[in-house]
């Protein structure tokens, strides 16, 4: 299984209704970039969003990437979002 579906499968056991992007930014297959958009995102810190996203990944990514960066999004954001 490639990296980006490894990290995108972890990502969405926690949050299966979640819209999930995620990139290899360097082509080198360590270091990505996630962006997650999710409704449970909705009334969340920052950083209990990102808590959300990083407690599946914590298994999923040990030892595997080098680096990785993520972005999160409620709907309403995400639809605001020049893209």
């Amino acid at each position: 299984m490639e990296k980006t579906d490894l990290i995108k499968n972890a990502i969405l056991s926690k949050l299966p209704d979640a819209e999930v992007h995620v990139e290899d930014t360097m082509g080198d297959n360590n270091h990505f970039q996630a962006t997650v958009i999710s409704k449970e995102f909705e009334g969340k810190s920052l950083l209990e969003q990102h808590q959300l996203v990083y407690e599946p990944l914590n298994e999923a990514l040990k030892d595997k990437v080098h680096a990785f960066s993520l972005k999160t999004l409620t709907p309403e954001q995400w639809a605001r979002k020049a893209h």
